[in-house]
């Protein structure tokens, strides 16, 4: 869950890598944010450059509606896209040095 309004634009996470000084921000419009690890990354995938991806090695952010918002009343409409009507999300990431 984050906290603030769910429908204005707020800080959600901050991730910083001490050792290079690189940190990256998120701002998101939705009430939480869904949290993937590599877990289950066995070492197996080979990205660009041939970097092996081990456990762990990534982490995904995800902004989202809670994901049983629609078997709760208060959060049913929230996740109900009628006909004719437009679904937007905005996630902001920002990249910088401390």
């Amino acid at each position: 869950m984050v906290d603030g309004d769910p429908h204005q634009m707020r800080p959600v996470a901050k991730l910083h890598d001490p050792a290079s000084g690189r940190t990256m921000t998120i701002e998101a419009d939705q009430p939480g944010v869904q949290f993937y690890t590599g877990n289950f990354l066995d070492g197996k995938a080979v990205g660009k450059g041939g970097t092996v991806y081990a456990q762990y090695s990534g982490l995904c952010l995800e902004t989202q509606k809670f994901p049983n918002s629609i078997n709760v009343p208060e959060w049913k409409s929230e996740v109900i896209l009628a006909p004719g009507k437009t679904y937007q999300h905005t996630m902001v990431h920002r990249f910088s040095v401390e």
